[in-house]
């Protein structure tokens, strides 16, 4: 059916490949392209004899002349960025140049600013229309599956949802006494930054993690979970029908934010450069090269993540609550795809939408959310292809 060109080549785009490979009838060849073509290469080899036809490339995400010259070379019908999100912009300038849909799973942070907001994404809407390509974004779990889960709920079952609240749980242990389970300078960034959330038109602000509460989450227990900003929160504030209130928390240990906090306070944490024997360094970066390499976590990682959107809100004058989610176990994913859970379940998410694009059906030109499009071929997709949702109508709710 058509030819994707997959940029990256970590532990999210592995999955993505692999999940891509399985459904050799729609990705009929794609093209590995990450700075480092030995991490293609060990995919490629992985995969060897899958139907689906595979090359790889050496390629500077950074350098927009680069990534153009390669899908004019590759012609392929979607770039799926896998990339860092410091790398959105380049990518999408590409696309536009070289004629060809986008699909992303992060929106575009600035390297020198942890900020994160669709402004700078958004700002493309016009270019995408007048160009007839379709550029999606956040398709991954969170944001993307999250984005999805709330279009489902508005579609089938509220007239009006007037609170979300996302929580994002991993109870998979490692082992490590510190690691990341995505990559360790955009995870950091992200739990460092201040909190925020939606509540009756406008934006409040947290210091980071000071608002924590304890949630019972099925098949893993009762996790302290802590609000923090997150992009989805941005769009989904604007697309759902009658929103008064949406938040985002996630889990982590003591152990987690205790090596966090300390590295925090001797300066581990800090994006801005600082000058080390003459030579400019940033931290986090440094750090992160001391860190395991998230990819490396399958083997060692046990335990089961639980993602999903409790909601609130009215149907036919009355109220209703829902509460959709998905639980996924790390030995089961590594078992499949030589993957931990959390690589997996973004990975998953990003080769649904590409297909459901290359199969036109979430096919407009623009620039576009998860949840302005139809939910409901995601959601069966999501069930076919290893991620099962479950849904209660009697949630306990977050105060």
């Amino acid at each position: 059916m058509g030819k994707a060109l997959i940029i990256g080549a970590g532990g999210v785009a592995s999955v993505a490949i692999h999940k891509c490979c399985q459904n050799p009838d729609v990705f009929e060849e794609i093209c590995i392209a990450s700075r480092t073509v030995e991490k293609c290469e060990a995919i490629k080899n992985k995969l060897a004899g899958s139907r689906t036809r595979i090359h790889t490339a050496q390629l500077d995400a950074d350098n927009t002349d680069m990534v153009i010259d390669l899908i004019k070379s590759f012609k392929p019908d979607i770039v799926i960025n896998l990339a860092l999100p410091y790398q959105d912009l380049t990518i999408m300038d590409a696309c536009l140049a070289a004629g060809v849909d986008y699909l992303d799973t992060a929106n575009y942070e600035p390297p020198d600013i942890a900020k994160f907001e669709y402004k700078w994404q958004w700002a493309y809407r016009e270019k995408f229309a007048q160009a007839g390509l379709t550029a999606l974004l956040g398709s991954g779990f969170d944001p993307g599956v999250t984005g999805v889960f709330c279009a489902y709920a508005q579609k089938h079952y509220f007239d009006e949802i007037h609170s979300i609240d996302i929580v994002d749980a991993n109870a998979g242990d490692h082992g490590y006494p510190f690691a990341t389970n995505f990559n360790p300078e955009i995870n950091i960034r992200e739990i460092t930054a201040n909190g925020r959330y939606y509540e009756n038109g406008s934006w409040v602000e947290t210091d980071p993690l000071s608002l924590k509460k304890v949630y019972d989450l099925p098949e893993i227990g009762p996790k302290n979970i802590y609000l923090m900003y997150h992009e989805e929160l941005e769009s989904l504030a604007i697309h759902i029908k009658g929103i008064k209130r949406i938040r985002f928390w996630m889990t982590f240990s003591d152990n987690y934010l205790n090596h966090l906090h300390v590295l925090e306070n001797v300066g581990m944490t800090a994006i801005e450069p600082i000058n080390y024997e003459g030579q400019q360094i940033i931290p986090l970066q440094f750090l992160k090269a001391m860190l395991p390499d998230p990819a490396s976590l399958g083997s060692r990682t046990k335990g089961k993540t639980n993602i999903g959107c409790i909601m609130q809100g009215t149907k036919d004058g009355k109220p209703r609550t829902y509460y959709v989610y998905n639980i996924c176990d790390h030995q089961e994913c590594y078992a499949e795809v030589g993957s931990q859970a959390i690589s997996y379940t973004t990975g998953v998410p990003a080769m649904i939408g590409a297909m459901l694009m290359l199969k036109g059906i979430w096919k407009k030109p623009g620039v576009f959310n998860v949840e302005e499009f139809d939910p409901d071929p995601f959601m069966e997709a999501l069930n076919k292809c290893g991620l099962p949702w479950q849904e209660s109508f009697s949630p306990t709710l977050l105060d």
